[in-house]
């Protein structure tokens, strides 16, 4: 038997089939253990991890049914290995498992192996077998990027040495040609692994390419600087300077990490990289050292921290943005390093980014994790990860750099317990509440002086400067002492170097009169702007169109896709925009091809392009912008539905470029990283006029906000609707109001979802949509089966079949079929509703409607387990969710999760019900669906009712109660008012258990369903 996590977790078994556990976070739980082969992981590491340190209350049951299920098979894997096995062990579990088993343990001892080869052939074959276990990321299949990450950085961080040290031998053994290709993918990937870069460097220049080896370091210079505001180490610039020279030498091996696991963390040294050309700012050091108990003018002074030293915070004047904060922190924190002999931490908390802020508890993490404590014993909750640091820390004398706060909440869990650290603080608030709770005090960051301004562009500019003082007095005053300003200026004077510097200030001088901003009273805003305008003068007129252009952008960050479709130009061309614009800090590099402006410089951009460009070229651009969104969406939803093409508008082709999303994973991925962007543009859209753009989105994105978003899908239908009725188009309305009425359909609001579907049928009828007018008349029939009008649920459905049958739309054929066996399987005529569920199974397959099939198969399970047949049942149930999970649904894959509940619960597996069921309600609940979330309580008071837990069934089934009765769902009102009945019987309270017969027996007459004769049954228990 072998095990794999290298790719997707995996056992390849004795007999050579290759099984793995069905549900992801089983596949998760055997992909921790199996990593760690031997050890003792605690159940509270496991649930955080899991439950993304959110557990359930009742996660520790659900982890021993999950461990009970892969021990299941572990077993039908390897008979003939009985020394392989999981074992409960002190609070946690444990993998008892030789590492020889494990790809990942013989990935780590194939390195000791390739670290202690003398031959370099030997090396070399040695790492590409190390390197050929690898299928993938590991537990790729078994968990998000985030949690997968976590769990395995170290692996990635080894696979990455592997590489580069397969890279160093190849290069040795002379594969420099065969190696090109490989590097240029690698170096695209992690373009900072600045050895990889010099490999490919090297590769490049030993296949006769100096000249691209050349470019391949002026990009990373570039990336370097901007990301990191540093130059390239060592080694990369004398590679560089080498091949200038054409004296290259193949580079030295790099030291090897430990395989067995990467070197335990030391003295932490987080600081960023001291801050070049800091200018000024004494006075303000001075306080900060004073601050903390005694002076410190260098790295050499030495002093002992005062006790008690209080956290230290820097706001700036006014909230001013650009005016230095992080930069005086990192120069203090480097001032005062020797007297933090046990280290420094630092994080950002991006408390003004566009994207969401990092959380007090998030940044806990990475100071533990920094600070030495096993990922297995970081706690789960936000307050006793923030004991545990204050425990880490409450011995040693550290400082602490918490940068870009944005609230007292972010700070508080991250500040130690003891006045051997020190604490700095940067925010563009004055964190008064930290002030008065905590004794910090506040130094406020002014503008620089004169002179220190002066001095500041003496140190940037150069030799120049000293030649002409008064135009750098000038030039200093017309950035009004902002430093963001001034390096800005300073970077345009670098750039033009047979330029007298006084001939630069007249310009400036001169603009600013042009642009009136020389009674703007001193306001270092427009002192950036005035800066800003002059930079951006000096670029090509291309360049600075698409500089304006870029603030256009709806979306906190762009790719080259978005600025070529705003410029309306080639890829390469929105590419070398961006590069120069990055080179004049005016962008920024922001990671994985994407790029960000300061928040100063996109309000500057877009302010620019309304009073340069016009309303004519701005619109147009932003047209190009709506056009490549809607296009790629269409691309994107093609790829993951394409049974239903006919059923989404024909969006023609931009006149701009679309990335290639014919692979599943890349257009799911680019629509959830785009989702917040598409709702921006579908909100722009609809006040702006456009109101063919916004209606369009809503139409083609439907199904992919129908799988499990309904608050975003509600946004953006609901401005499709407004839009479409101020423009008086009935096609537009019926659609958005259909999309809107499905969603309500979907959470569980029938009332709302009637009221829509009903407008939008009779829209679609005055139009003479019937595609439109058979969806209305399916979803219809879905609101008044889930509220138990079965007569008028039947009636809607034949009249879609009937329809979706003449017009020959097959996929809705199939859907329709779903909608009439439902309601047929509620009311007890099994035969009929399998005869339908089968019918639409084979439609669905002929079709390619994948999604379809998932709903097909999870009914034919349900009908199945009415029927008590639960094996089939939970197979039928296991491939739904299979389905679903792959088609993105996540709503549906609660739903077959719910179904697979009740299977177990029939076969009289308690705890792997309870599980499934849990699993299935924070699915709902994440997607805000209220019925499914009725549909998962009830099934959960069934499970604890089977269990002998009484009085948790009355919990959950008086929950779910409470959301039938707001809903209207007669069926799930019924089933939780049985539960009621069965649990107050069981704790001996019979009266209350009769009244909630009586209530059960009513709702089910009602109905016309066969579970009446069951509650009769109690009924006459009570009686006897």
């Amino acid at each position: 038997m072998r095990f794999r996590v290298l790719g997707p977790v995996e056992v390849h078994a004795d007999d050579g089939r290759v099984l793995s556990p069905v549900r992801r976070q089983e596949r998760c739980l055997l992909g921790i253990l199996l990593l760690e082969a031997g050890r003792v992981v605690s159940a509270e590491r496991l649930c955080g991890l899991l439950w993304q340190d959110d557990p359930p209350e009742r996660a520790r049951q659900f982890l021993r049914s999950m461990a009970s299920r892969i021990r299941a098979l572990l077993a039908e894997a390897g008979e003939a290995e009985p020394a392989v096995r999981l074992v409960s062990d002190g609070g946690g579990y444990r993998l008892v498992v030789s590492p020889d088993m494990v790809d990942a343990h013989r990935f780590r001892r194939l390195l000791e192996i390739a670290a202690a080869a003398t031959e370099l052939g030997e090396r070399d074959q040695v790492l590409r077998e190390a390197l050929a276990l690898w299928a993938g990321p590991a537990l790729h299949n078994a968990a998000g990027e985030q949690l997968r990450q976590r769990i395995c950085a170290d692996l990635d961080e080894l696979r990455l040495y592997a590489v580069e040290e397969s890279v160093a031998a190849g290069l040795e053994l002379g594969r420099h040609h065969e190696l090109v290709p490989e590097l240029a993918r690698l170096t695209g990937e992690h373009p900072l692994r600045e050895r990889l870069v010099g490999g490919y460097m090297l590769a490049l220049y030993r296949a006769g390419r100096a000249g691209d080896a050349l470019e391949v370091y002026t990009r990373t210079r570039d990336l370097v600087s901007d990301q990191l505001g540093l130059d390239p180490g060592p080694a990369l610039r004398e590679l560089h300077q080498a091949i200038l020279r054409d004296e290259v030498e193949l580079p030295a091996p790099a030291a090897a990490p430990n395989p067995s696991r990467l070197p335990t963390p030391g003295v932490p040294a987080q600081l960023p990289a001291d801050v070049p050309n800091f200018i000024g700012r004494e006075t303000e050091l001075a306080q900060l050292s004073d601050l903390l108990g005694a002076e410190v003018t260098s790295p050499a002074t030495a002093g002992t921290l005062a006790a008690g030293s209080p956290a230290v915070v820097i706001s700036a004047v006014s909230g001013t943005a650009g005016v230095g904060k992080t930069a005086l922190a990192i120069r203090f924190g480097h001032r005062v390093r020797p007297r933090f002999p046990d280290g420094q931490l630092y994080v950002n908390l991006r408390g003004y980014d566009p994207d969401r802020p990092m959380t007090a508890g998030d940044a806990l993490t990475r100071f533990l994790r920094v600070l030495g404590v096993p990922e297995v014993e970081i706690p789960l909750e936000v307050d006793e990860r923030s004991t545990r640091y204050r425990s880490e820390i409450a011995d040693r004398r550290m400082l602490i750099l918490l940068d870009n706060a944005s609230s007292v909440e972010q700070v508080r869990p991250l500040l130690p317990g003891t006045g051997t650290c020190a604490v700095v603080v940067t925010s563009r608030d004055s964190l008064a509440a930290l002030i008065a709770t905590h004794g910090a005090r506040r130094v406020e960051l002014d503008l620089l002086t004169q002179d220190e301004a002066v001095a500041l562009l003496r140190t940037l500019i150069g030799p120049r400067a000293d030649a002409e003082p008064d135009a750098v007095a000038t030039l200093a005053q017309q950035c009004v002492r902002l430093p963001l300003a001034l390096r800005v200026a300073a970077e345009l004077a670098v750039s033009r170097p047979l330029t007298r510097l006084a001939e630069l200030v007249a310009e400036l001088a001169d603009l600013q009169w042009r642009l009136d901003l020389l009674d703007a009273g001193g306001d270092p805003r427009a002192a950036v702007a005035t800066v800003f305008s002059w930079s951006v003068r000096h670029l090509s007129a291309e360049t600075a169109r698409v500089f304006r252009l870029l603030g256009l952008h709806l979306g906190s960050g762009f790719d080259t896709y978005n600025a070529a479709a705003l410029a309306g130009g080639s890829l390469p061309e929105a590419r070398r925009a961006l590069d120069t614009l990055a080179r004049a800090n005016l962008v920024h590099h922001a990671g994985a091809g994407r790029y960000g402006m300061h928040d100063l410089l996109r309000t500057y951009a877009a302010d620019l392009s309304a009073a340069r460009d016009g309303h004519e070229q701005s619109g147009a651009a932003l047209e190009r912008l709506f056009d490549y969104y809607l296009a790629t969406s269409a691309a994107a939803m093609d790829t993951l539905y394409p049974a239903e093409v006919h059923r989404r508008p024909r969006i023609p082709a931009p006149a701009t470029p679309v990335p290639d999303l014919a692979d599943p994973g890349a257009a799911r991925g680019w629509l959830e990283a785009e989702q917040p962007t598409l709702i921006a543009v579908a909100a722009h859209t609809a006040a702006h006029g456009r109101p063919s753009h916004t209606s369009r989105l809503s139409t083609t994105l439907f199904r992919y906000f129908e799988a499990g978003h309904n608050t975003d899908a509600l946004t953006i239908h609901q401005h499709a609707l407004d839009a479409t009725r101020q423009a008086g188009d009935k096609a537009g309305q019926a659609y958005a109001l259909h999309g809107l009425g499905s969603t309500y359909l979907k959470s569980g609001h029938y009332g709302q979802a009637t009221d829509h579907l009903e407008l939008a049928l009779d829209l679609f009828r005055q139009v003479g949509d019937h595609v439109g007018e058979a969806r209305a008349l399916n979803n219809l029939s879905g609101v008044e089966d889930s509220r138990g009008c079965y007569g008028r649920a039947t009636e809607y459905g034949w009249q879609a079949l009937d329809l979706y049958r003449r017009i020959g739309d097959r996929v809705g054929e199939s859907r329709a079929l779903v909608k009439i066996g439902a309601t047929e399987m509620r009311q007890g005529h099994y035969g009929e509703a399998t005869h339908h569920f089968e019918q639409a199974l084979l439609l669905c397959r002929q079709t390619g409607d994948r999604l379809g099939e998932a709903d097909a198969l999870d009914m034919l399970g349900s009908v199945e387990c009415r029927q008590r047949a639960y094996d089939r049942a939970a197979d039928r149930h296991r491939q739904a969710m299979n389905l679903y999970q792959d088609t993105g649904d996540r709503t549906g894959e609660g739903v077959a999760l719910a179904n697979l509940g009740i299977d177990y619960l029939g076969l009289g597996k308690h705890e792997d019900a309870a599980a499934f069921l849990q699993q299935a309600y924070a699915l709902f609940l994440e997607s805000g669906d209220d019925d499914g979330q009725g549909v998962a309580l009830n099934g959960l008071g069934e499970a604890a009712y089977a269990a002998g837990h009484h009085a948790d069934a009355v919990t959950h089934h008086s929950a779910a109660l409470a959301i039938a009765d707001d809903n209207g769902a007669v069926d799930e009102q019924a089933r939780a008012h049985a539960g009621l009945g069965r649990a107050r019987q069981a704790l001996g309270d019979p009266a209350r258990a009769r009244l909630h017969y009586d209530q059960a027996l009513t709702c089910y007459a009602d109905l016309g369903v066969p579970d009446t004769d069951d509650v009769r049954g109690h009924l006459a228990a009570l009686d006897e």
